[in-house]
């Protein structure tokens, strides 16, 4: 089983957050042996928190922490463990782990989230630089390629011409010899006129 979550959320303070999880299995959700828990901790050295779990249905533990900021947010059918925390705060900030477990499956997952709550996003990064790059380097390989082919090309055509010369002389050579043949045949059976 695999589980699938961003490693890193950053969240605006107060604004509404959504940490992904998703899974895939060998094998269908049944909902009377699935189970699923998000939990929460401050840091690596901190305890574990479970704030929602699924066995059989879908409960949102409530904790000083959460009150009832926490929503399900995902679709089981989708294998979406997706939630919500709505008016995020500083002290929201950590590690969220999203644990799965869908028998026959064997294997339980697991994968954990960093949020990250801030007073105001950082800037987005300006890609120009890379996109010129890329295009660059984009454009060479294009060169490359297109050079590589013509002369492969070029080859090729080259070869194939060698190839019908040859077969060309050779046809020759048979015809040569074989005019000789005929020729010499009739001169040693053709007698003089004069012999009558």
């Amino acid at each position: 089983m695999d589980v699938m979550v961003p490693s890193k959320v950053n969240a605006l303070n107060g604004t509404t957050a959504r940490l992904p999880c998703t899974f895939t299995s060998c094998y269908k959700i049944d909902i009377s042996r699935f189970a699923m828990n998000w939990t929460y901790k401050e840091d690596l050295n901190d305890t574990e928190e479970i704030f929602m779990t699924f066995k059989h249905r879908m409960t949102v533990i409530r904790t000083e922490r959460f009150d009832d900021r926490v929503v399900f947010a995902g679709n089981l059918e989708k294998n979406d463990l997706s939630i919500t925390i709505s008016d995020v705060q500083m002290s929201d900030s950590g590690i969220y782990k999203c644990y799965v477990r869908n028998p026959p499956d064997r294997q339980l997952g697991n994968a954990s989230i960093s949020l990250n709550v801030v007073t105001e996003l950082p800037p987005p990064r300006d890609s120009t630089i890379a996109v010129v790059m890329g295009a660059s380097v984009g454009g060479i390989l294009a060169v490359l390629i297109l050079s590589m082919v013509i002369i492969k090309c070029v080859r090729r055509r080259r070869k194939q011409e060698l190839i019908s010369d040859e077969q060309k002389m050779e046809e020759e050579g048979k015809t040569d010899a074989e005019g000789g043949t005929e020729e010499g045949t009739k001169h040693a059976y053709s007698l003089p006129e004069d012999v009558y």
